[in-house]
């Protein structure tokens, strides 16, 4: 198997999303100078609702544009101590009338920025017609008693609110790929439930912004972007950091991505976990769908309830897995001390063991120039070699590996019983180690699209283009375990530093 590209280190996460000095056209952008508040920047599309062109808009205070409340409302927000995503209604005369919309205040350093989305007032709904529906939601995830509850309820209940064609949940892993764990979708829509998506399908760039937005609107891919005037801020001398605003444009690559998935419109909300990017909830359109600010932001709302849910669960199953863990630790170290002998506190003939610890299939253990085993381990030669490898590799340090093969050549040979390892120093001076194993775990990863041609590069090695096919493509991974969870590895260390000093008594008293 020849090793994938990684385009989410090597290309796409280098990308300046949050510099495209372009916004959507679905909504307006000003940036004020925060002193007299008077315009030092404006979208091109402003001109539809001041009646003035964008030209004509630079340096003119604010206040010609909107009442004396409204104007009030800017400075209090300025005087909020908030620094971004403040929101409020705003009326913007045109000369003529006066227009209704929903603004968002980001307040930066030397500027501010107000997005403007225009009110559709036939679809205004109470706060209590909300709030009901959203409680509804709360209680359905709150008695939800796995992970995969809550992502079903989510994709059911976000598709019914927005009525989008298609809505999938997918989960990160640890290189970022995401795996799509819930779906519910319109049957002209391609299905994607169980495949995994590269990390470059959204790249470090794009989740660092999830981590300061929410959720990701795209009403329609075909729009016409609107580029900011002047084109560098005269506050900063570049171009303006867009990267917290809900109207930023998109990059043409991602553009192309969406049409060739086939979808004219997306929404991704965000599912946090301990502060970090955990998945995405990706909604897609076969035609332009427009959500009003009220509706997003009842989408903002629910990633804050789906996190908090996903969290909980995972919260407790980690808190279970980590007493589980350290009770059966507590009964080896209790034996060890009972029996005054690592060797059968370790490895007894009855009873819980090491294997039981560290869910392993096999396990060496070297104390004092002698071996001794139990379960499936390598041949004789082959755990020579390996315990030389290991005395070179180790040190004092717990180490773990799930692909030992990619590490260490002659790995390969045995793993059937030793594709991963887990190495505990008892004493590294004196030689003295516990090794784990864990056998290979083939696995078929049902990837959607060929993952080595997430990007393609025309001749000139700049222009580049997104896989044109989402179509199933499976990779069987071989030569890899089950990897070693961190709490495994954390009473690994604790039983490193209990053995060590169990076998130091032992050696002066």
């Amino acid at each position: 198997m020849t090793e994938k590209k990684n385009f989410d280190s090597e290309f796409c996460g280098n990308l300046p999303l949050h510099n495209v000095n372009l916004i959507q056209d679905y909504g307006y952008l000003l940036v004020l100078e925060p002193d007299g508040l008077k315009i030092i920047q404006a979208s091109e599309n402003t001109s539809a609702i001041t009646g003035r062109s964008v030209q004509e808009l630079i340096d003119s205070p604010i206040a010609e544009y909107i009442n004396d409340s409204d104007l009030k409302k800017i400075r209090d927000g300025l005087k909020s101590g908030l620094s971004q995503r403040i929101p409020f209604d705003l009326g913007i005369s045109d000369g003529q009338a006066i227009g209704q919309f929903h603004a968002l205040m980001h307040i930066k350093t030397g500027y501010l920025l107000i997005e403007l989305e225009q009110v559709n007032a036939q679809h205004k709904r109470t706060f209590t017609d909300v709030f009901q529906e959203v409680k509804k939601i709360m209680a359905a995830i709150d008695q939800a008693e796995t992970v995969q509850e809550v992502c079903e309820i989510s994709v059911h209940e976000l598709r019914k609110i927005s009525g989008f064609d298609g809505v999938l949940m997918y989960r990160f892993d640890q290189d970022w790929n995401g795996k799509v764990i819930a779906e519910e979708k319109d049957d002209r829509l391609e299905p994607y439930l169980g495949q995994t998506f590269p990390a470059s399908d959204v790249p470090r760039q794009a989740r660092q912004l999830y981590l300061k937005n929410p959720y990701r609107l795209i009403p329609n891919r075909s729009y016409q972007p609107q580029r900011l005037y002047p084109i560098i801020n005269p506050i900063t001398h570049s171009f303006i950091d867009l990267s917290d605003c809900n109207l930023r444009g998109v990059v043409v690559v991602h553009l192309e991505y969406m049409k060739n998935m086939g979808i004219e419109a997306s929404m991704s909300v965000r599912v946090i976990r301990n502060g970090e990017l955990w998945g995405l909830i990706s909604c897609h359109h076969l035609g332009p769908k427009y959500l009003d600010y009220e509706v997003c932001s009842v989408f903002e709302w629910l990633s804050a309830v789906i996190s908090a849910g996903v969290s909980r669960i995972l919260d407790k199953e980690q808190y279970d897995f980590s007493s589980a863990l350290q009770y059966k630790r507590g009964v080896l170290t209790d034996r060890i001390y009972e029996e005054d002998n690592i060797i059968s506190g370790l490895l007894p003939k009855q009873g819980m063991s090491l294997l039981d610890v560290f869910d392993a299939t096999g396990a060496v253990v070297m104390l004092n120039g002698k071996i001794d085993t139990i379960g499936q381990v390598p041949e004789q030669d082959a755990l020579d070699n390996l315990l030389l490898w290991v005395e070179g590799k180790s040190g004092n340090k717990v180490f773990a590996h799930s692909h030992m093969a990619g590490l260490y050549d002659e790995a390969a040979a045995f793993a059937d019983v030793g594709s991963g390892i887990l190495v505990i120093p008892i004493d590294a001076m004196k030689g003295d180690y516990i090794i784990c194993f864990r056998p290979e775990a083939v696995e078929t990863i049902n990837w959607g699209g060929d993952p080595n041609q997430a990007i393609n590069f025309e001749k000139d090695g700049i222009k580049y283009h997104p896989r044109a096919s989402f179509k199933l493509w499976q990779e069987t991974l071989k030569l890899h375990a089950l990897p070693w969870k961190e709490e495994e590895l954390q009473i690994a260390e604790n039983l490193r530093s209990f053995l060590f000093e169990f076998r130091t008594r032992q050696l002066y008293s």
